[in-house]
């Protein structure tokens, strides 16, 4: 069950004031969930990075976590058709299908609150890729289940001011969801949040810090690029006592606007929820526009801002849904920013591309 509309979405303002505007939800079931092989995920919680990447296409497998006093956060992204590679886009546009997305992976790890932020996403090519359906290795990092929980081990480089980031993590599910939800009109877009409700422990040897708090995992897939699908999007998840709320909120490339929204709890059908406002929160440095969905206008706001890039942003927002106050990691991307040339040209400074393995 997913929660779809179609509407024409509130213009950004040319300043940072607040722009509402009020929305209708269409709940009903939507008969488009994709079967099993059509994402890198297992019958329950648990992914399976044996998932193949067809040609043009992508996967990747998402954690984020926040730690029970809010002083730190982290994000650990792992590619396979790295999405936002400019050598995998060049690479599209040279060879064409014949491009293959196994040699454009990358293990993103971002760190909050450590002093600075800190950032790692080095490109690697298919001879530093191992997969089965249990354990994903790129290059010195990896993704592997251990019974109940799903490990991360990561000793990566920083850019653009070097250094090492080195640790790991323990993701224990409290809930888990079955469902794929198709993001876009087409067909070609998939996303699954697998334990949309967890914990993390945290543990980083450089820097040397341990943390615990809440978490969440989830996967996406696609049959093409990611830019050709989409204009941009806007994502959130937020824990709930019972279970976990998340919000797609798509621009696709063609059709209108396509939000999915519902709460997930354990051995729970995905509930719709009841939006009403969708709130244009203050833009990025870069001028990227965020919106949140609230009960009313001055209900939603950014408290900290944790990633702030040119065509990307990750925040902290508080909000009222359903008369819920919740805490959200949320996301901004713009897929027009990011083909620009001049976005293509700064990536590498950020992204390198270690091709030796």
């Amino acid at each position: 069950m997913s929660t779809s509309r179609t509407t024409n979405q509130p213009t950004p303002t040319s300043d940072d004031r607040h722009a509402t505007k009020d929305i209708t939800l269409e709940a009903k079931d939507d008969p488009r969930h994709c079967d099993q092989t059509a994402i890198g995920a297992q019958r329950d919680w648990r992914p399976d990075f044996s998932y193949q990447v067809p040609p043009l296409g992508y996967t990747w497998w998402y954690v984020d976590g926040l730690s029970d006093d809010g002083r730190y956060g982290i994000t650990v992204i792992a590619f396979i058709g790295s999405v936002f590679s400019p050598y995998y886009r060049q690479a599209r546009q040279e060879f064409g299908t014949s491009a293959d997305p196994r040699d454009h992976c990358a293990f993103n790890v971002a760190l909050y609150g450590c002093g600075r932020s800190q950032w790692a996403m080095t490109e690697r090519d298919r001879h530093a890729l191992g997969q089965d359906q249990q354990q994903l290795q790129i290059g010195p990092s990896s993704l592997r289940l251990e019974g109940d929980q799903l490990v991360g081990e990561f000793n990566e480089i920083t850019k653009p001011l070097p250094g090492n980031l080195r640790g790991s993590f323990r993701l224990t599910p409290l809930s888990s969801n079955s469902h794929t939800f198709t993001i876009d009109h087409n067909g070609l877009h998939h996303w699954r949040p697998l334990a949309p409700k967890a914990r993390i422990e945290v543990e980083l040897h450089e820097p040397q810090l341990s943390w615990r708090g809440s978490a969440y995992l989830d996967t996406n897939a696609g049959d093409e690029p990611l830019e050709d699908g989409f204009s941009a999007w806007q994502w959130s998840r937020a824990e709930t006592q019972d279970g976990a709320v998340v919000i797609y909120d798509a621009q696709p490339r063609q059709g209108d606007a396509h939000v999915i929204a519902c709460e997930l709890c354990p051995e729970q059908q995905p509930r719709p929820l009841d939006l009403t406002t969708a709130v244009e929160l203050p833009k990025t440095m870069w001028r990227i526009p965020r919106r949140m969905f609230a009960d009313e206008p001055k209900a939603a706001k950014v408290t900290r801002s944790l990633e702030d890039t040119p065509f990307y942003s990750r925040s902290v927002v508080k909000t009222t849904l359903e008369g819920k106050q919740l805490t959200a990691v949320h996301e901004s991307l713009s897929m027009d920013r990011f083909v620009r040339g001049s976005t293509q040209w700064m990536l590498p400074w950020r992204m390198p591309r270690d091709a030796s393995s």
